[in-house]
């Protein structure tokens, strides 16, 4: 019985990052052996144990074969007499498939050590495309290795697009697909992810929302970088220079997924693009089974974004509606993080990155100023609730007014 780290841990090590996790796999033994050394096992499709002190993964050392389509269509072989090379070859990529034995000495049959140097992330074997999820993994692993400079090998590319198109991606389920989204919209390069498949063509099959942003024009006057998918990758980078909320990273996502369907003959114009963008994220939202407060959030930063950034424009009455709609005071950390997406939006244009968005805190003082005023006791004992609700509603708009009036001078 042999133990090896594995993977992550591994790599992470080499790279100088932080080890959040370890995994192990064990070579020459047995399910039988680890139950007798008290190892508790948790795997369901091959055998996966904890280990009874420190509780990490170990996993016997297995085969995987193709025996379908799909990414489930798989049979695992395992046992004393699977070799670590084998067990390493059925990973994904080379940088994954190194592995470290008890005296720290570094075992690397796919030279997943030179590609760590070189910046590549390149498959092990053939056997790549046999399951779609890696063309997923690999986007991923592009989004999160960007800042170090680390690319997609060429021959790796091809073979991702070789997966498109013997339709492999298309049997990729919802819940994997967003699992890797999510995973993805953690990193800073977050907008490498949907790039990467853009360049292997699976975008167009996991998000033909997102793909057909690619190649719209918008007014140059507005919009210096033109290209609205090219605006939206800038506006997610942006987001996740704001925020670690993935909420909100979406929500910056998929703010402009109408422009997408404005016909050919009104470009670069993209009027009534926000409830276009509104019914494209319902269907999105249930096409993959997102989180309602996903879909929430996107929803309120796709109708109401234009709304946000003319906000010095607005009349009292109208900022007010608008927050009321938004349902800003019943939610206001929700309010906070559409106004940080709408900045993200404003900052994703070619040359305006750094500059100053008042909006936002003009707009948060405004909730929170008109959230201070509540109903009187002579309010509730001498009005019904409808009577109330108006008086309030007049009193919160005196107090945006009010507000207004300060900012005017303070900007002026």
């Amino acid at each position: 019985m042999q133990v090896y780290l594995v993977g992550g841990a591994v790599r992470d090590t080499l790279l100088g990052l932080d080890v959040v996790e370890r995994d192990w796999v064990v070579v020459g033994s047995t399910r039988e052996e680890l139950l007798r050394l008290k190892y508790r096992e948790v795997g369901r499709d091959f055998p996966v144990f904890l280990h009874p002190d420190s509780h990490e993964e170990y996993a016997l050392a297995r085969l995987e074969r193709k025996v379908a389509p799909g990414y489930r269509g798989f049979t695992v072989e395992f046992g004393p007499e699977v070799t670590l090379e084998e067990d390493l070859a059925r990973r994904d990529l080379t940088i994954n498939a190194i592995a470290q034995s008890s005296d720290g000495a570094l075992l690397d049959p796919y030279g997943g050590k030179r590609d760590l140097d070189a910046r590549m992330l390149r498959h092990v074997s053939p056997a790549f495309v046999e399951d779609p999820v890696r063309v997923l993994r690999v986007a991923r692993f592009a989004a999160r290795f960007a800042p170090l400079g680390f690319q997609v090998a060429p021959e790796t590319q091809e073979l991702m697009r070789c997966m498109v198109e013997r339709h492999e991606v298309d049997s990729l389920v919802a819940e994997r697909v967003w699992q890797e989204t999510e995973k993805a919209l953690r990193q800073p390069k977050a907008s490498e992810f949907f790039k990467v498949l853009r360049a292997c063509g699976a975008l167009q099959i996991i998000y033909p929302e997102i793909d057909a942003l690619f190649g719209v024009p918008q007014p140059a006057q507005w919009h210096p970088e033109i290209d609205t998918g090219l605006h939206t990758m800038m506006v997610l980078d942006q987001a996740a220079l704001l925020s670690l909320d993935l909420k909100m990273r979406f929500a910056a996502l998929v703010h402009d997924l109408g422009k997408g369907t404005t016909p050919r003959e009104e470009w670069p114009s993209h009027r009534g693009h926000e409830e276009r963008s509104v019914a494209l994220i319902e269907a999105l939202a249930a096409r993959l089974r997102l989180p309602g407060d996903y879909r929430d959030l996107g929803v309120i930063v796709a109708r109401f974004h234009g709304v946000v950034h003319r906000a010095f424009e607005l009349r009292p009455k109208t900022i007010l509606d608008f927050m009321e709609r938004a349902d800003a005071f019943r939610r206001p950390e929700r309010f906070a993080l559409a106004l940080l997406a709408c900045e993200a939006d404003s900052r994703g244009r070619l040359g305006l990155e750094n500059e100053p968005y008042p909006q936002r805190g003009y707009l948060q003082a405004a909730r929170d100023i008109a959230a201070a005023v509540k109903p009187t006791p002579e309010d509730i004992a001498e009005h019904a609730g409808p009577k109330i609700a108006e008086r309030l509603h007049r009193r919160r708009e005196q107090a945006i007014a009010n507000l207004r009036e300060q900012s005017n001078e303070t900007r002026g």
